[in-house]
C-alpha cells in the first residue's frame, strides 16, 4: 500500500474543443460561409461543451474546467474579456461581437487581423494582444460566466479557468503606432482591477475555485517580471469577493518562480511533473512544499500520447502528499494539444493501441492515479497490472528499434552535415544555373485544396476512385498549376502539392516508423486542424517520396520548380514523438531519410530544392539552459538533410509564425542559401532583425498574410517589399507569400499573386530608375 490522501481527486485543466467529428469546425467555416446562422453555432458550442462536461464526469474528474472552450483561441477571449479592442476592431465589435471577434482573428478585406504566433513550444497558435499606452481595459465577463453557469445548471462542479494578468501582458506586443520598447507590463496597475472584477463576477456566479493559467512563470522570467508576479498574487490574493484561486503552470519547470508561488495568497498551484517538468518534484522541496495548499499535480502527459506509467506516478503523487496540505491529480497541461479517443482509432494493429492515450483515456489513468492516491494500491491493482504488460509490450517490440537504421546513425561523421563549399561561392553558381531576375517571385508550396482534391483523396480511401483515376485526377490539378504560375509571371514555379494531404502526415505515410491515425485530430489555429502521425519505431526511407511528382511537373515548364520537402525538425514537432529515446537521436534518423530524397531529387534535375523547417522555433525548450543542446542538434539535423547536394543546386527552407529573434544564430547555422518567413502581420519585422544580426544570405520575406481571406493589393505589397529592401539588398530579396497556399480559395489566390507579382514588377522598376 502506497500512502494515501482520503482528498485527492482528479481534474483537468482543459479539454479538446472540436467534437469527435470537428463538429466547431464545420459550424464555423458555415458561419463564414453564411449557411449556418449565429444562433446555429452558439447551439453547437454549447452542445460540445455539454458532452464534453458530462464525458468528463462520467470518468470520474470531479471539477471540470470551464471557460477553456473557444471560437478561435482562449488568447483572443481574453482580449475580448479585458475590453482590450484594438481601435481598428472595436466598430465591428460593437456592431456584431461574433463577426467582429472573427474580424480580429482574420481580419477582412478593409482591416488586418490581429498577429498570430505559437503559443510556448507547442503547435498552437494564438493571437497576439496589441497593446499601447492609450490603452483601456474593460471587463466583460459575458463568456466567462456564462459557461460556468451552464455547467452548474447540468449540475457539474466546475472551475473556471482564465488566463492569468502576467502571461496575458507578457504575450502581448506594442500596437502599431507604439514606440518598439513599450513595456505591455507597465499597465499592470490598469488591468489588475479588471481581473478582480472578473473573480467577483465569477464568485457571485457560484464558482467556488477560479484557475488563473500563468505558463509564462515557467519561463526564464527577470527579477522585475517576477516582481510583477509577487504582486499579482498579493493584491488578487487579498480581496475579499473572490472565489479560492488556483495558479496553473505547465510546459516546463517552475524554477525561480517556484518561491513566488509557495508564498502567494492563493489557496492552490498546479505544476507539471513531466519531461523537463519532473525537475519540480525535487524544487518543491527545496523550497519546503506548500503548506496550506492545494496541489494539482500534472503527472500525466498532456501533450503526448503514450499511455502513462501509473506506478512511477503514485510514487511521484506519493512523495508530493507530504509537500501540501491536498493533492489532487491532473494532466501536466490542457488535452487541447491530444486527439480525443484513441479507442476511435480502428486501424491500427492493435498491439501498438495499447501504448496509446489520447485525452479520453487520459482522463481515465487520472481517475485511477486519484483513485490509488485516495484509497490505495490495491483498490487499483487490477489498473496496475494491465498497464505493467502494456509498458512492456511497447519496451519489447520489434516494430520500435531497426539495427539498421541504428548503424547509419552511429556512422554519420560532421562532415556530412556540411555543404563542400561556401555560401558566396554557392551563391555564384547558383545565379549562374538559375538565372533569375531580380526580386525573384515564388510560393512557399502548397496552393489551395479544393473540395474536388479532397474528394478525390476519400474516394481513393474509400474504393470509389483507383489509383491511376487518381493519379491522373492529381496530374490534372499539376499541369494546371503549373500553366497558372507560368501565366501569372512567377519565376520559381511549384506544383501545388495536391497530392499531400499534410506537410508531416505525407511523408509519415511513407516512411518506416511513423503510424498515421484517422481521427486524431488537433487543433493548430482557429479552424486549422491536423493529424499529428505518430512516431512509434526507428525511421527510415524505402522508396523515393516526391521525385515522381517533381518529374513531372518539371517536364510542364522550362521555369525552375523547387523540390519540396519537410525537414527533420518539423517532422518531429508535428508528430506525437517517442519518449523512450533522446529527441536528437530521433531527429537524425529523419534526416537520414530526408536526404536520401534529397539527393534523389538533384539527380532528377531538382535546381531548387525546399527543406520548410517552420518548427525550428516553436520547439525552442523555454529555459535558456536547454537551448543550446537543442539547437546543436537541430540545426546539425537539417544541414544532415541538405548537404549532400552540388555548390549550384540551391536549398531553400521556409519559416512561419513564431517569434524568430531567439534563434537567429540558428538560422544562420542552417546554412540554407535562401529562408522564406512570416513577414506581414508583423510588418517586416523578420527582415531588419536578420540584417540587424549580419545574416548574410538570401531572404524572402513574406508580403502576403495567407491566414487571412484578405487579399492585399498591389501598393500595400510594394510597401512590404519596400520596407523589406530597407533591411535587406536586392540582390538577396525573394517575393513571397508568409506561408503555403492550401487553405486560401482560388479566387483570392489569383488576385493575391497578381497583387504580389505588380509589387515586384513595380519595384524592380523603381530600382532600376
Amino acid at each position: 500500500m502506497t500512502t494515501s490522501s482520503t482528498t485527492a481527486q482528479a481534474t483537468v485543466y482543459g479539454y479538446p474543443r472540436q467534437g469527435p467529428n470537428r463538429e466547431l469546425k464545420k459550424a464555423i467555416e458555415g458561419y463564414w460561409k453564411g449557411t449556418v446562422s449565429a444562433a446555429a453555432l452558439h447551439a453547437t458550442a454549447a452542445e460540445l461543451r455539454c458532452t464534453n462536461w458530462r464525458r468528463l464526469a462520467g470518468a470520474g474528474i470531479t471539477e471540470v474546467p470551464t471557460g477553456d472552450f473557444s471560437f478561435y483561441d482562449h488568447v483572443l477571449d481574453t482580449t475580448v474579456a479585458v475590453g482590450a479592442i484594438p481601435p481598428r476592431h472595436r466598430a465591428a465589435v460593437d456592431a456584431d461581437p461574433l463577426a467582429g471577434y472573427f474580424a480580429m482573428a482574420r481580419g477582412t478585406q478593409d482591416v488586418a487581423p490581429l498577429e498570430m504566433t505559437k503559443w510556448f513550444d507547442t503547435n498552437y497558435h494564438y493571437l497576439v494582444p496589441e497593446l499601447g499606452p492609450d490603452t483601456v481595459f474593460t471587463a466583460n465577463p459575458a463568456k466567462a460566466v456564462g459557461e460556468l453557469r451552464e455547467a452548474r445548471a447540468l449540475g457539474h462542479r466546475a472551475r473556471p479557468v482564465l488566463l492569468g494578468p502576467l502571461t496575458y501582458l507578457l504575450l502581448a506586443k506594442p500596437a502599431p503606432g507604439v514606440a518598439a520598447d513599450f513595456q505591455p507590463i507597465t499597465l499592470l496597475d490598469r488591468l489588475l482591477p479588471v481581473y478582480a472584477q472578473l473573480l467577483a463576477e465569477l464568485k457571485a456566479a457560484g464558482a467556488e475555485w477560479v484557475q488563473l493559467d500563468e505558463p509564462a512563470l515557467v519561463q526564464d522570467r527577470t527579477p522585475a517580471e517576477l516582481n510583477s508576479a509577487t504582486r499579482i498574487f498579493r493584491e488578487l490574493g487579498a480581496l475579499t469577493d473572490r472565489p479560492s484561486i488556483l495558479v496553473a503552470t505547465y510546459f516546463d519547470r517552475a524554477g525561480e518562480a517556484l518561491k513566488v508561488l509557495a508564498k502567494a495568497p492563493v489557496e492552490g498551484v498546479g505544476l507539471d511533473f513531466t519531461g523537463p517538468a519532473a525537475a519540480n518534484l525535487d524544487d518543491l522541496a527545496a523550497v519546503g512544499g506548500l503548506p496550506g495548499k492545494r496541489l494539482i499535480a500534472g503527472v500525466v502527459d498532456g501533450r503526448n500520447i503514450w499511455i502513462n506509467n501509473l506506478e512511477q506516478s503514485l510514487g511521484t503523487l506519493a512523495t508530493l502528499l507530504g509537500l501540501a496540505e491536498r493533492v489532487d491529480v491532473a494532466a501536466s497541461c490542457s488535452l487541447l494539444h491530444v486527439p480525443l479517443d484513441a479507442d476511435r482509432e480502428r486501424d491500427l494493429d492493435p498491439q501498438i493501441s495499447r501504448w496509446l492515450a489520447f485525452a479520453r483515456q487520459k482522463t481515465e489513468e487520472i481517475t485511477v492515479l486519484a483513485r490509488g492516491l485516495r484509497e490505495g494500491t490495491d483498490t487499483i491493482a487490477a489498473d496496475l497490472a494491465a498497464n505493467r504488460a502494456d509498458l512492456a509490450s511497447r519496451a519489447g517490440s520489434a516494430i520500435t528499434r531497426d539495427p539498421a537504421v541504428r548503424a547509419r546513425v552511429t556512422a554519420t561523421t560532421a562532415a556530412d552535415a556540411r555543404r563542400d563549399q561556401a555560401y558566396p561561392a554557392r551563391a555564384a553558381a547558383q545565379r549562374a544555373r538559375l538565372g533569375l531576375p531580380l526580386l525573384p517571385t515564388t510560393t512557399i508550396g502548397s496552393f489551395p485544396q479544393t473540395t474536388e482534391l479532397r474528394t478525390a483523396r476519400a474516394d481513393l480511401r474509400a474504393g470509389r476512385l483507383d489509383q491511376a483515376g487518381y493519379r491522373e485526377r492529381m496530374e490534372t490539378e499539376v499541369r494546371e498549376v503549373i500553366t497558372y504560375q507560368e501565366k501569372a509571371g512567377l519565376d520559381v514555379l511549384v506544383h501545388g502539392e495536391p497530392e499531400r494531404n499534410d506537410m508531416v502526415q505525407y511523408f509519415a505515410e511513407q516512411l518506416t516508423g511513423y503510424l498515421a491515425t484517422q481521427h486524431g485530430w488537433v487543433q493548430s489555429y482557429g479552424t486549422r486542424y491536423v493529424r499529428p502521425p505518430v512516431l512509434a519505431g526507428d525511421i527510415s526511407r524505402p522508396t523515393p517520396m516526391t521525385v515522381d511528382w517533381f518529374r513531372y511537373a518539371q517536364d510542364l515548364t522550362d521555369r525552375p520548380v523547387k523540390g519540396l520537402l519537410t525537414g527533420p525538425v518539423t517532422m518531429l514537432a508535428w508528430s506525437f514523438v517517442r519518449d523512450d529515446q533522446p529527441l536528437g537521436d530521433t531527429a537524425r534518423q529523419v534526416a537520414l531519410a530526408l536526404r536520401d530524397e534529397v539527393t534523389d531529387l538533384e539527380a532528377a534535375g531538382a535546381a531548387v530544392i525546399q527543406v520548410d523547417e517552420p518548427a525550428l522555433r516553436e520547439t525552442l525548450p523555454l529555459r535558456s539552459a536547454d537551448r543550446p543542446a537543442y539547437l546543436d542538434w537541430a540545426t546539425e539535423a537539417f544541414r544532415l538533410s541538405t548537404s549532400g547536394v552540388r555548390a549550384d543546386t540551391q536549398i531553400h527552407t521556409h519559416m512561419c509564425y513564431a517569434e524568430f529573434g531567439a534563434i537567429m544564430t540558428a538560422i544562420d547555422e542552417l546554412d540554407a542559401d535562401v529562408i522564406s518567413l512570416e513577414a506581414a502581420r508583423s510588418h517586416m519585422e523578420v527582415a531588419h532583425e536578420l540584417a540587424g544580426a549580419g545574416y548574410p544570405r538570401e531572404v524572402g520575406p513574406g508580403v502576403w498574410d495567407i491566414h487571412s481571406p484578405r487579399v492585399p493589393s498591389s501598393t500595400e505589397a510594394a510597401a512590404l517589399l519596400r520596407a523589406g529592401l530597407a533591411a535587406i539588398p536586392a540582390e538577396r530579396l525573394w517575393v513571397n507569400p508568409d506561408c503555403g497556399l492550401k487553405t486560401r480559395g482560388w479566387p483570392e489566390t489569383r488576385a493575391s499573386i497578381d497583387s504580389l507579382v505588380e509589387a515586384a514588377k513595380l519595384v524592380r522598376a523603381e530600382l532600376a530608375g
